[in-house]
């Protein structure tokens, strides 16, 4: 009979309802959760790259990882999404799992910072300054700013996202007033408040929020709505407290989700996300309960604003911080209890999905694995110099095993990379992008090279034939200049120096000469007799090897340049810089021409 009553309250308080407020109600939750993802995205492009530098942070102490923790979530507006970031930053291997525990500590305290920008609704006083502050006075100010930021500015990403943010709280802010109007009424329905009160159990209350939240995968936008309902009056602090507790264990489903196919470590990050929300929700609980139980505080059967859900969410995090931080070390090894060691399905994603959500994060870590990439290579052609003159099975058997590992980061980067061009970048990420996507084919075929120099190093080896003395010390001194343009373009990228990057060019001048000059001299020697068109075809084959290896190398260096300039015309800007020959280029070009000549060779 119990459960029938409730049912039938249920019918009441809908009753109690007509059309047009459930409209209102279901609108202001759609703008309440686009305004919660909208004003989020806004804040993480206006960050950009300084999310790459907050990262750093965490590589040191636990301390700075729980700063992080705070300042991302702050940022971004999403406790949820930090720890997704946190899971992909594990299961890529950036973060270990002791780094990670930090900052999912610090992502729930970053969440709070919502509920007490939400917590505006429920500003009201005669003082024009405190009028100012509620919703209704400053939410049209703000989207009528953001919408002249976007007509005026429209070309200027940084002003575009400001106007990003700023329409996101506007439609945060509507939504809330749209849903506190839509239930204002049922304020006065004791249907609608006897269902409130069913909160006020402890149980009943903790599953309510975890739902929802679950549900709508959002804390702040659960503490949102659960603000918006306070303002008619009918939520205590009894009923509001366990609620507030559950958001924080249904917050966990996002993570748990995203962990789902990844290594062990990735599902130990995530289950310490669900342990440490749901060991702080039945600490607390528990003393909340014995608290009400023998005190029964007066403010329990009060109705709560939405500044008292403010403060009770954030009370009630950093409790929870205090409570478990000392106990980081144990809730590791839970984690290790719970998933048990084992062999992963492969190796660790290098490029994890989850990162992508957070593109300046993604992009660093496609960086990252794009300087491995470029070193692959280079070792795959100091290991073909090598075997010119000291051939091995063992040493051609290598540089194709790194030919295959390269053309694997080619196809993996590319479609990572793809992926994140179709996110909602910024400008400067969108340009970063285009510059790693033009220098993968760069890399990869750096490594084709070096597998043709070992194919022209099999051949001499089969059909036993010798460069002569002076051929040899012409092939090392091209090769030497080779070796040094490697070196300064990979550099000139691994640390993205610009001045190193144009340095490259003269050099790569000198290696064309040095083809010229080399193939010169082969000439000569056939005429005299002392070398044979045989070995002018190989020398032919790894001299145009070595100089196309520098003709990518100086791909790398000006597509650098280029990106830097916002420009993409290659060739166009190649022909500039030789027909501009300044002072600094033609005494670089003049250096590496006297310190790579063959003129003192001597046949």
């Amino acid at each position: 009979m119990k459960i029938c009553g409730q049912e039938k309250s249920a019918k009441k308080w809908w009753m109690s309802m007509d059309i047009f407020d459930v409209f209102s109600l279901l609108g202001g939750l759609a703008l309440l959760l686009f305004g919660v993802k909208l004003m989020g995205q806004g804040l993480e492009k206006k960050a950009g790259g300084k999310l790459k530098t907050l990262l750093a942070a965490a590589t040191s102490t636990k301390f700075k990882g729980f700063l992080l923790g705070v300042v991302i979530t702050a940022v971004i507006q999403s406790s949820a999404t930090t720890t997704v970031m946190v899971v992909g930053f594990v299961n890529s291997g950036i973060l270990n799992l002791g780094q990670a525990i930090g900052i999912i500590m610090g992502a729930n305290l970053g969440t709070s910072v919502t509920s007490w920008i939400m917590s505006l609704i429920g500003v009201s006083s005669d003082e024009m300054w405190v009028q100012f502050l509620n919703p209704r006075t400053f939410t049209p100010i703000l989207a009528f700013v953001a919408i002249i930021i976007m007509l005026v500015f429209k070309k200027d990403s940084k002003k575009t996202d400001t106007a990003s943010i700023l329409f996101g709280l506007a439609f945060l802010m509507y939504g809330m007033r749209d849903i506190t109007d839509a239930v204002s009424g049922l304020s006065e329905v004791q249907e609608f408040r006897d269902i409130m009160g069913m909160f006020s159990n402890p149980v009943l209350g903790v599953l309510a929020g975890a739902v929802i939240t679950a549900i709508i995968q959002s804390s702040a936008a659960s503490v949102g709505i659960l603000q918006a309902l306070s303002l008619n009056g009918a939520l205590t602090y009894s009923a509001a407290i366990p609620i507030i507790m559950g958001q924080n264990i249904g917050t966990c489903v996002t993570a748990m989700l995203s962990s789902l196919g990844a290594n062990k470590n990735a599902k130990r990050a995530a289950f310490i996300h669900l342990s440490f929300n749901t060991i702080g929700t039945i600490v607390w609980l528990t003393i909340y309960c014995v608290i009400n139980a023998l005190l029964q505080p007066a403010i329990s059967n009060e109705a709560i604003s939405p500044v008292g859900i403010a403060i009770c969410h954030s009370s009630f995090n950093i409790l929870t911080i205090v409570t478990l931080a000392p106990f980081n070390k144990l809730l590791e090894k839970l984690a290790c209890i719970v998933i048990r060691e084992g062999s992963d399905k492969g190796e660790f994603a290098l490029l994890d999905d989850r990162l992508i959500s957070t593109p300046p994060i993604a992009i660093e870590r496609s960086r990252t694995v794009a300087v491995s990439m470029a070193h692959e290579a280079e070792k795959s052609l100091d290991i073909a110099f090598d075997a010119l003159f000291d051939y091995s099975e063992k040493k051609a058997k290598k540089v194709r095993e790194i030919e295959e590992s390269v053309d694997m980061y080619e196809d993996s980067l590319g479609t990572y990379l793809v992926k994140i061009s179709n996110k909602n970048t910024s400008e400067a990420d969108s340009r970063e992008v285009s510059e790693l996507l033009h220098m993968l084919s760069d890399f990869e075929r750096l490594s084709d090279h070096a597998v043709n120099i070992i194919e022209t190093a099999e051949e001499i080896q089969e059909k036993e034939l010798k460069f002569s003395d002076e051929a040899v010390a012409e092939i090392k001194v091209m090769i030497a200049a080779v070796n040094e343009i490697l070196d300064m373009s990979i550099t000139a990228f691994e640390s993205n120096d610009l001045r190193k990057a144009i340095t490259v060019e003269p050099l790569e001048q000198v290696v064309d000469r040095l083809k010229v000059e080399i193939k010169s001299a082969h000439i000569e020697r056939l005429r005299k007799q002392e070398c044979t068109i045989e070995m002018g075809f190989v020398l032919s084959d790894l001299l145009t090897d070595l100089e196309r290896i520098s003709d990518h190398c100086s791909n790398i260096a000006v597509c650098m340049i280029e990106i830097a300039h916002d420009s993409f015309d290659m060739h166009e800007y190649i022909n500039h810089l030789k027909s501009e020959t300044t002072k600094e280029y033609d005494k670089s070009y003049e250096f590496y021409r006297d310190k790579y000549s063959i003129k003192e060779i001597k046949a």
